[in-house]
């Protein structure tokens, strides 16, 4: 009798068990546990103050949790700084840019680039190794729509454009997980339109979690979306099923929501 085979279940990229996070008396992030498969395109959505960007520093290293346990590439990482994870393949941005604005566009990924090499302080120049990350940067001008740009300075770009130069400096990495907290925060439509392509034309190999407040561009990247509210996960699913789910309509339409006791 032929045995059935066993079902595999592939491990997540990123698990998250009991994660919380309190400052004070304020409890910013509550028992959270999440999983995030390789390769998956997953929204973090919530009003203002759910605790969504705690949660991101708290995964990327910016600040300890305060209870629970972090699985990156099924290392316990809770512990890690920031750089550490970084080196282990996590890339983010934040809500506001970090760019320098008086250097240029490939001066900024240069440095992003440089940044998580190993013996980038020292102060002599190899030049065919600078070569080299040169070349990355302008591969990664290319890869986020700026293309002959690279000489422009970061002041006189658009809002737009920062966010791309965001992305690609997020990416200077070659990250296996990349976190981007409202990317299209401020964004026209017209650039909303334009980040939303250059996310959904991302590698397929790079993990995505994202945080975002425009419905649209979020509903249309991710695979599958996770709703916190007052620090909690209160609802998970697909796009169409977060879409149809009245408890998600109550909470961006401004009424409360009240978890069951």
């Amino acid at each position: 009798m032929a045995q059935a085979a066993a079902l595999v279940v592939a491990e997540p990229i990123l698990r998250l068990r009991g994660i919380g996070r309190r400052f004070g008396g304020l409890h910013a992030v509550r028992d959270v546990d999440l999983d995030v498969a390789r390769g998956e395109r997953r929204a973090i959505l919530g009003p203002n103050g759910a605790g969504k960007t705690t949660l991101f520093n708290v995964i990327s290293g910016d600040y300890p949790p305060t209870s629970g346990t972090i699985e990156f590439l099924g290392e316990d990482v809770t512990g890690l700084p920031p750089r550490t994870r970084a080196k282990l393949g996590m890339g983010r941005t934040y809500q506001k840019s970090r760019l320098f604005l008086g250097l240029s566009v490939e001066d900024n990924l240069y440095l992003a680039v440089l940044g998580v090499k190993s013996g980038h302080m020292r102060p002599v120049i190899v030049p065919a190794r600078d070569r080299a990350l040169r070349e990355r940067a302008r591969e990664l001008t290319a890869a986020v729509g700026l293309e002959g740009r690279e000489a422009t300075l970061v002041g006189s770009l658009s809002h737009g454009e920062q966010r791309q130069l965001e992305v690609g400096m997020a990416r200077a990495a070659n990250p296996q997980l990349m976190m981007l907290d409202e990317p299209a925060s401020g964004l026209s439509r017209g650039e909303r339109v334009a980040l939303t392509d250059l996310l959904l034309k991302l590698d397929p190999a790079i993990t995505l979690i994202l945080i975002e407040h425009d419905m649209d561009v979020a509903l249309r990247v991710a695979q599958r979306v996770t709703m916190m509210h007052e620090g909690r996960v209160i609802v998970e699913g697909t796009p169409d099923e977060i879409r149809a789910n009245q408890t998600v309509h109550d909470l961006y339409l401004g009424r409360g929501f009240q978890p069951d006791e």
